[in-house]
Order: C-alpha cells, then sequence, then structure tokens
C-alpha cells in the first residue's frame, strides 16, 4: 500500500481497478478532484494490483490496458493529491463489505466523501454495491455519491477493441491512443537489414497487445527506475508490426516499432513506450524482398501522414 494521509485529514477517496483509465474513469476522478476541491480536502484514487480477477478467478488473466506505473501516472494527472497502490490479497477478496468501509474507508483513509461509479462492487463476492455504501457510510461517518456510467464505454469492450485491431476507436475511448510498454532486447535484426531498424519491445505478460498487423503511432522512451535513461522523454513517429513475421517463416509473437527518418537510436535495454494510432493492414507472406520493402516504404509513408 501507499503511505496512505495523515491520520488528521480527512479525504475525499475514489476506488475503483481503473484499467486504463479511460473516459469512464475519469469523470469518476475528476468529480472527486472537485468534491475535495469544494470542500477544501485531499483527494485519494485507490486502486489495485495485481488486477482482482486474477486473484479471485486464478487464471483468467484479464489483459491489462496498462500498467500500475502508468495506471498512478495517468490518476495523478487528473489532478488526485495522492494515488495509493493497494495490493490485491485473496485476504483482501475474502473482506466484509462492512469491514472494508470501516477499516480502510473510515479508519485509514478517513474519508469524509467516497465517490465511485454507479456500478460499483465491493467486499466478499462483490456483494456490496452503492446502497450498500451509502449505508456503511451513515454507520461510519462518511458521504458516498455515484458517478453515472459514460454509456459505450468500458475496460472490457476496449479489450475487445484490441483484439479486433482497432486502436482508433480504443484510443476514442481511452481519451488518448492505447500504449504498451517494455524493455528494447535484442531480435532477428531483420528490420536493420531491410533498412528499417526496429525496437523488439519485450512486453509484460498478459498486455492488451493488439490484433496481429501493421500499425502508424509513435515510440517513446521512459525514464523507469534501474533502466538505461538513455532519450528518457523523446518521442518519434513510428511505423509498427505487431506478430510472427510470416514472409520469414514466423517467429514468437513480437511488438516492433520503427522511429521513422532514425537509423542511428541505440535503444537495447531502455524502457519505451509504443502507441498506436491507426491499423494500417494485416500481416502479409510476401513472395520476394524487394515486394516486402516495397510494401514498408508505403507502410512508412502512411505513418508520416498520419501522425504529422
Amino acid at each position: 500500500m501507499g503511505p496512505g494521509v495523515e491520520a488528521s485529514e480527512r479525504s475525499v477517496v475514489t476506488i475503483g481497478v481503473y484499467d486504463g483509465v479511460h473516459l469512464g474513469h475519469r469523470r469518476v476522478v475528476e468529480r472527486t478532484v472537485a468534491v475535495a476541491r469544494e470542500r477544501g480536502l485531499r483527494s485519494v484514487a485507490v486502486t489495485f494490483e495485481p488486477h482482482p480477477d486474477e486473484v479471485v478467478r486464478p487464471g483468467s488473466h484479464p489483459y491489462r490496458l496498462g500498467s500500475a506505473r502508468r495506471r498512478a501516472e495517468l490518476l495523478a494527472g487528473l489532478g488526485v493529491d495522492e494515488v495509493d497502490v493497494v495490493e490485491f490479497t485473496l485476504g483482501l477478496s475474502r473482506t466484509t463489505p462492512e469491514e472494508f468501509a470501516h477499516s480502510v474507508l473510515a479508519e485509514r483513509l478517513r474519508a469524509a466523501v467516497v465517490v465511485v461509479g454507479e456500478n460499483f462492487a465491493f467486499g466478499q463476492g462483490a456483494k456490496g454495491d452503492v446502497e450498500t455504501l451509502r449505508t456503511l457510510g451513515e454507520m461510519y461517518g462518511f458521504e458516498v455519491e455515484s458517478v453515472p456510467l459514460l454509456d459505450g464505454v468500458s475496460s472490457t469492450l476496449i479489450r475487445e477493441l484490441l483484439v479486433e485491431g482497432d486502436v482508433a476507436r480504443a484510443g476514442e475511448l481511452l481519451g488518448r491512443p492505447h500504449r504498451v510498454e517494455g524493455v528494447v532486447v535484442r531480435g532477428y535484426q531483420r528490420g536493420r537489414q531491410l533498412g528499417f531498424p526496429t525496437a523488439n519491445v519485450e512486453t509484460p505478460q498478459y498486455t492488451a497487445i493488439p490484433a496481429d498487423g501493421v500499425y502508424a503511432g509513435w515510440l517513446e522512451c521512459v525514464a523507469v527506475a534501474n533502466l538505461p535513461a538513455v532519450y528518457a522523454g523523446e518521442r518519434w513517429p513510428a511505423a509498427i508490426s505487431v506478430g510472427t513475421n510470416p514472409t520469414f517463416e514466423g517467429v514468437p509473437r513480437t511488438v516492433e516499432a520503427y522511429a521513422l527518418d532514425r537509423d542511428d537510436l541505440e535503444l537495447y535495454g531502455v524502457h519505451v513506450a509504443v502507441e498506436f494510432a491507426a491499423r494500417l493492414r494485416g500481416n502479409t507472406r510476401f513472395e520476394s524482398i524487394e515486394s516486402l520493402i516495397a510494401q514498408i516504404h508505403a507502410d512508412v509513408d502512411a505513418t508520416r501522414r498520419l501522425t504529422s
């Protein structure tokens, strides 16, 4: 858990998994910040790691729209004073709604107001809902405000769109391009041999990677503790390939990004983010290297138009 608020300071709290921090999540968090400012209180966003489904339903492993670090960064960017990343354990999943309201919300966070989405569920077996929370708030001294859902926006739908390769629509629901992160590792270096050196990104397990294909987007270097900070903060338009490289008899599924017009980058061991703007095409097996290179040139031109 994070450090929590000072014992003497009351807070306005929002709670959720917030995977992706999409437009619907933003409504809830922004309302939390607004209420806190109106009342002169501290705003706190509570989220969970790992995803509760991984603990409650082992083997389900929902594909993640972002890391815990990225989620905390996005939540903080919405103006909350503190992001509290709570370790979700089997023990926590068995906590009753009343125990959670008393020990976490009332005692630990000293909540004056709790702001949640109208579909909020909590406690053992997700038995608690917004009305349960209101009743418990009356017992433990905090108010509850529920925020209406944003029609047609959910983390589940965004995951489905990514499976279909519809990164443009996924980005609209997120309010920004979908991104995957990871460390650049050595690949087969075929892109370099073809004149288009790519960063081969090793992504964490259960990352929500779009469908196989070629995409236009961006490559950004991200400063992360204990990793090289080369090019930190720099961002380049990039042609992105996701898949198994059928022209070369297939390889393990990879995410590779070519930063346009950059053949001088040394990114091995660097933490990067790959952002997806639009899908250009599916993966195709080419009959010759010459036809593959011609298509890559066309992909680069399309990427340049879409990211300029």
